[in-house]
């Protein structure tokens, strides 16, 4: 199993309208290590969801459903989508201040990488937010 950080804005697409939806399709990522990043999830791997501009903190835990097809709102086929489905919600957010105070996540994409908007993670920075979260 692998594990990735999505980022969305929540003024246009927040975890609980996520919730509400049951299911969403990730699509349109128009950055090339964002879109290889899509391509190489897999079904069951776990995606922490990240409030981006607006709050900056992880809220809550997804999971990949369907992997990497053609982005349905672009006619380019060099561009993919994945559908995803929420899992839970932190009990408590975790913010950027707080992951970048933590030494264990010194290294961690959303810190080195600010500006991607779909990473990977590594086995250790995702279960270390997760326990920041809980």
């Amino acid at each position: 199993m692998n594990y990735w950080l999505v980022k969305s804005e929540p003024v246009k697409y927040a975890w609980e309208k996520f919730v509400k939806d049951k299911k969403t399709f990730w699509d349109g990522v128009r950055n090339y290590q964002a879109r290889n990043n899509l391509q190489a999830m897999k079904a069951g791997d776990l995606v922490l969801f990240y409030h981006s501009n607006e709050g900056m903190c992880v809220v809550g835990i997804a999971k990949v459903i369907t992997e990497a097809y053609p982005d349905p709102t672009i006619d380019d086929p060099r561009w993919v989508a994945v559908d995803l489905a929420p899992v839970e919600a932190l009990k408590h957010s975790v913010t950027l201040e707080q992951i970048k105070a933590d030494e264990r996540l010194a290294n961690i994409a959303l810190i080195r990488q600010s500006r991607l908007s779909v990473m990977p993670l590594t086995n250790t920075e995702f279960d270390r937010i997760l326990e920041m979260g809980s």
